[in-house]
C-alpha cells in the first residue's frame, strides 16, 4: 500500500547561495517584506535543500515527491540533476524520482553503505513574461508554502503525475423521475480513475460510504478499463450550508488477494444552475449566494498557512453567515475546499489570469496549464460549482487575441468538466457591448462605486440599468468594498476617509440593496480578510489591502463584519458599535447596534435608556455621558414586527456590552492624517490647463514627459504625477494614490488611455475632450525629466 510521509523539517534555505538558515515547511521568504509596507519585496529565485536517505524499497516500488505548492515557478533536482520542474505557483506536482537516488542494494539484493541524498528545490517568485499572474493587487509570495510529501507507491499504482490529480473522478448525477409525481430523486455516480502499469491481473474496487462510515454501495472494475456507475436509489443530497452532507469513493487496487494501492475522496450529490432573474438554483430551490471573497495569507506569515489556519478562515465565515466564497485570484490549498466541502459554501474557483494579458504568446499555454491544475486537482469537490476564466483583465487595456484567449480557456474548461459552470469578473469599466460578454455561462462585474469614485447608490443604478439592457446574462457583483482602519473614528464618516465608520455605513447600504435584488446570481463582498499588498500605501496603513472585514491576523471584526451578520446570520446576535472610538467629548453620544433580532433595548450605566424595534440597524441618539466612564449594555430579543419567520421562534435574550469614556478633546489619532496625494480632486482638470492641444500628431522629447513614458516615471516626478491623478480624476472620477498607480507601473500612459477613457461610472456630467491624450501629453512635455 502506498505510504504518504510528510517531508517538512530540517530543510535549509538560501535566497543568495552564500547565507544559510533553517527553514521548516511551509514557508515563505515574504512573510515580513510581503506586507511590511517599505513598498519592496524580494522576487526571485531562491533555494531550498534537504537530506534524503533512499528509502528501503520492495520490489518495484517507486518514490515520488509531491510539491503542494511552489511559487511561482520552480525546479526540484536530486543529487544534482534536475528532475522536473512546474510553472504555476498555486497547484500542486509529482515527481517521480526513484531513478535520481542512490541505491539502496547492489545488484545481488545486498544493502549497500547508506549515502544520503541531496533534494535541491529552485522556487522563483520573479517575473516572466510567460507565467501568470503578470499584475495584480497583491503581494506574490515565493516559497514552499504549502510543503512537501515523500509518496512510496507500488508498481502499479493510481496515478499521481497528471497534472497533481489523485486519480479518481467521482461525477455525480441525479436522475429525477419526472413520470412519477412526487417520487424521490435517485443519483447515478459516474466514477473513473487512472492507473499506471495495469494489466489483467489488477482489479479496481470501488467503496461507497456515508457520511457515518456505513456501507452502501460497490464495484469492481478491471484495471485495465477501470470505468464505473454506481446507482444510489434514495441519495442523501449535498444542500449547501443547510446540509453539507458528504460522502466517500474508495478506489482500492487489488492485485489477486492484496491491496496495492488506495486513493479516496469525498464527495456531494448535488444540481444547480443558474437563471437570470431567478439566480442560483440548487436541487431545485433558489439560494441567494451573497459572501465574501478570500485570500490566502495572514500577518507576517504569508501564505504558508497550516490546515488549522485554512480551517479558521473557514470558521469565521461560516460565523458571518455567508453561503458562499470566491477563492481569488488562484487556486487555495486543498485543506480549505476540504473545509468548504464541510461547510457547505458554493465555490467559485479561479486562476490568476489577471489584470493584464501578457504580451508573451506563451502565457496562454500556462494559462491552460494552470486551469487544467485547478480542475484536474479539485474535481471531486462539490463546494466547486463555478470555474473563473480571468477577473479585471482589461485593466491595463484590452490586448490582442483577449478575446480569442477567452473563447479557448472557456471551451477547455467545458471540455474537461462539462458538469460546472464558467465564470468571469469584469473590470468596472468594461463597456455593455464588449466582445467578452456572452463567453461564460454567468457573469459578474467588479465596482467600487462609493469609494474608488460615484457614491454607493451608483452600485444599483448601475446593476438595474445593466440588467435592464441584458436580461440574458447572469450578472453578479464579484467585487465590491471600501477600506477601513479601525483607528479612525470620525463623527462625519466621509468616503474615503479609511475609517472603520465609513466601511460600515458604505455595507450597510451595499447589504441592503443586494438583498433586495435576486436576479444577481452571486455578490462578493472584497474582502474576507485584510491582506497583504506590498505596493500599497494608503490610510496610513501601508503594505496592505484594508478592506477586509477582519484584521490580517485575523485578531479583530471590524464594525462591517456584523453587517452582514445581522443580514445573513441566523444566530441570534447584538453588537454595539463604535467601541473602538473609546473617548468621545461632549454631553452626549450616538450610539448604533447591529443585531438579526427584532427588538433591542439599550442600558446605560445598568439603566434601560431606550428600546427600539426594527430590523438590522439601531440607532440610539441623544444617549447621556457621565462624567468618567459610561457602561453601555445592549440586549435583543424579539417582537412582533420582525419579517423573518424564523425570528418568531422563541429565543433567548443575547447582549453585548462596552465602555466609552467622557474627555475634553477627542484624541488625534481618531483623525487621517492628511497625505500629500489626498485631496478632493479637480472638479474637471480639462478645463484647467492652458494647452490647446489639436488631433495632430503627438511630439516627444526623450528629455521631457510624454504618454510614453512608464506610469512609474510620471508618478516619480510630483509634477507630472500631479498632471496624470487631475486628468484621471477628471476622466474616471476615480482617485488613485500613487502606490495604486503603481501596480501597473510598467505600463505607459498611452498603453492605459483607452482604459481611462471608457471609466467614469455612472457620472456622465464630465466633459472630457475627444483631445485628451493630446492634452496631456502637452501638459507633460513642459516638464523636464
Amino acid at each position: 500500500m502506498r505510504k504518504i510521509i510528510p517531508f517538512n523539517d530540517n530543510w535549509s534555505f538560501t535566497k543568495d547561495n552564500i547565507n544559510w538558515e533553517p527553514a521548516t515547511l511551509p514557508h515563505t521568504w515574504n512573510s515580513i517584506d510581503g506586507m511590511d509596507g517599505k513598498g519592496e519585496y524580494h522576487r526571485g529565485q531562491c533555494c531550498y535543500i534537504n537530506q534524503l536517505a533512499t528509502p528501503t524499497l520492495r520490489k518495484g516500488e517507486r518514490v515520488f515527491l509531491e510539491i503542494l505548492a511552489l511559487a511561482l515557478s520552480g525546479k526540484v533536482c536530486v543529487n544534482d540533476k534536475e528532475a522536473g520542474s512546474h510553472e504555476g505557483g498555486y497547484s500542486s506536482f509529482v515527481l517521480d524520482i526513484t531513478d535520481f537516488l542512490h541505491p539502496s542494494v547492489d545488484e545481488d539484493g545486498f544493502a549497500l553503505e547508506p549515502s544520503p541524498n541531496t533534494i535541491s528545490i529552485y522556487a522563483d517568485n520573479a517575473n516572466h513574461s510567460h507565467i501568470y499572474p503578470q499584475m495584480a493587487d497583491f503581494t506574490f509570495y515565493g516559497g514552499l508554502y504549502r510543503g512537501v510529501n515523500l509518496l512510496i507507491l507500488s508498481e502499479t499504482h493510481f496515478d499521481v503525475c497528471y497534472h497533481g490529480a489523485s486519480g479518481l473522478a467521482i461525477t455525480p448525477e441525479i436522475l429525477t423521475n419526472h413520470s412519477t409525481p412526487g417520487a424521490s430523486a435517485k443519483a447515478m455516480l459516474h466514477l473513473n480513475s487512472w492507473v499506471v502499469n495495469a494489466s489483467p491481473d489488477y482489479t479496481v474496487r470501488y467503496l461507497i460510504t456515508d457520511a457515518d462510515g456505513r456501507e452502501v454501495a460497490e464495484t469492481w472494475r478491471p484495471a485495465e478499463s477501470p470505468k464505473a456507475d454506481i446507482l444510489l436509489p434514495s441519495p442523501h443530497l449535498w444542500q449547501g450550508v443547510e446540509d453539507p452532507y458528504l460522502y466517500t469513493c474508495t478506489a482500492t487496487l487489488v492485485y489477486r488477494n492484496e491491496s496495492v494501492d488506495e486513493v479516496s475522496s469525498r464527495f456531494g450529490i448535488r444540481s444547480f444552475y443558474v437563471d437570470p432573474e431567478k439566480g442560483f438554483i440548487l436541487n431545485g430551490k433558489p439560494m441567494m449566494l451573497r459572501g465574501v471573497s478570500r485570500h490566502q495569507d495572514r500577518l507576517y506569515l504569508g501564505n504558508a498557512l497550516t490546515k488549522k489556519q485554512h480551517y479558521e478562515d473557514a470558521a469565521l465565515i461560516h460565523e458571518i453567515g455567508a453561503n458562499t466564497i470566491r477563492l481569488a485570484h488562484y487556486q487555495h490549498s486543498k485543506e480549505f475546499y476540504d473545509a468548504c466541502d464541510e461547510y457547505g459554501f458554493i465555490v467559485w474557483a479561479e486562476i490568476p489570469y489577471i489584470s493584464s494579458q501578457s504580451d508573451d504568446p506563451a502565457a496562454h499555454e500556462n494559462c491552460r496549464l494552470q486551469m487544467k491544475d485547478l480542475i484536474y486537482q479539485n474535481y471531486n469537490h462539490p463546494c466547486i460549482c463555478f470555474w473563473g476564466i480571468s477577473n479585471e483583465i482589461t485593466i491595463a487595456g484590452e490586448k490582442p487575441g483577449l478575446t480569442e484567449n477567452h473563447k479557448d480557456l472557456n471551451a477547455l474548461v467545458k471540455e474537461l468538466d462539462p458538469s460546472r459552470l464558467t465564470t468571469i469578473a469584469h473590470v468596472s469599466m468594461l463597456g455593455p457591448d464588449s466582445p467578452l460578454h456572452g463567453i461564460t455561462d454567468v457573469e459578474s462585474y467588479n465596482h467600487y462605486f462609493g469609494w474608488y469614485g460615484g457614491t454607493y447608490e451608483n452600485n444599483e443604478k448601475w446593476l438595474d440599468h445593466f440588467h435592464e439592457i441584458h436580461p440574458e446574462i447572469c450578472l453578479g457583483l464579484s467585487e465590491y468594498g471600501a477600506e477601513g482602519i479601525i483607528t479612525y473614528q470620525p463623527d462625519t464618516p466621509k468616503c474615503r476617509d479609511y475609517s472603520e465608520a465609513y466601511q460600515a455605513e458604505y455595507h450597510e447600504h451595499m447589504a441592503k440593496i443586494l438583498m433586495e435584488r435576486p436576479y444577481l446570481w452571486s455578490t462578493y463582498v472584497w474582502n474576507m480578510f485584510d491582506f497583504g499588498c506590498a505596493a500599497r500605501n494608503e490610510g496610513g496603513t501601508a503594505g496592505r489591502n484594508n478592506k477586509g472585514l477582519v484584521t490580517m491576523d485575523r485578531k479583530i471584526k471590524k464594525e462591517a463584519f456584523y453587517v452582514y451578520k445581522a443580514y445573513w446570520s441566523k444566530e441570534p446576535f447584538v453588537h454595539l458599535c463604535g467601541r473602538r472610538y473609546a473617548c468621545r467629548s461632549g454631553a452626549s453620544t450616538t450610539v448604533k447596534v447591529y443585531s438579526n433580532l427584532s427588538q433591542v433595548t439599550l442600558y446605560v450605566n445598568g439603566q434601560i435608556f431606550d428600546t427600539k424595534y426594527g430590523n438590522k440597524i439601531f440607532l440610539f441618539e441623544n444617549v447621556p455621558l457621565s462624567d468618567g466612564f459610561t457602561y453601555l449594555t445592549a440586549e435583543a430579543g424579539t417582537s412582533p414586527v420582525c419579517s423573518d419567520a424564523w425570528l418568531f421562534l422563541p429565543h433567548a435574550s443575547v447582549t453585548d456590552t462596552m465602555t466609552l469614556e467622557k474627555v475634553a478633546h477627542k484624541p488625534d489619532i481618531y483623525t487621517l492624517p492628511q497625505e500629500d496625494d489626498d485631496g478632493d480632486g479637480v472638479a474637471n482638470w480639462f478645463e484647467t490647463v492652458d494647452s490647446a492641444a489639436d488631433h495632430s500628431p503627438m511630439e516627444y522629447s526623450e528629455h521631457h514627459f510624454s504618454v510614453h513614458d512608464k506610469i512609474s516615471a510620471i508618478c516619480g516626478n510630483e509634477d507630472a504625477f500631479h498632471i496624470l491623478a487631475g486628468a484621471m480624476y477628471s476622466m474616471t472620477g476615480m482617485k488613485m494614490k500613487k502606490s495604486m498607480l503603481a501596480m501597473m507601473g510598467e505600463k505607459t500612459l498611452f498603453e492605459l488611455s483607452d482604459m481611462f477613457k471608457s471609466m467614469g461610472g455612472t457620472d456622465s456630467d464630465k466633459k472630457v475632450p475627444e483631445n485628451a491624450l493630446q492634452i496631456i501629453n502637452s501638459e507633460l512635455a513642459k516638464i523636464k525629466k
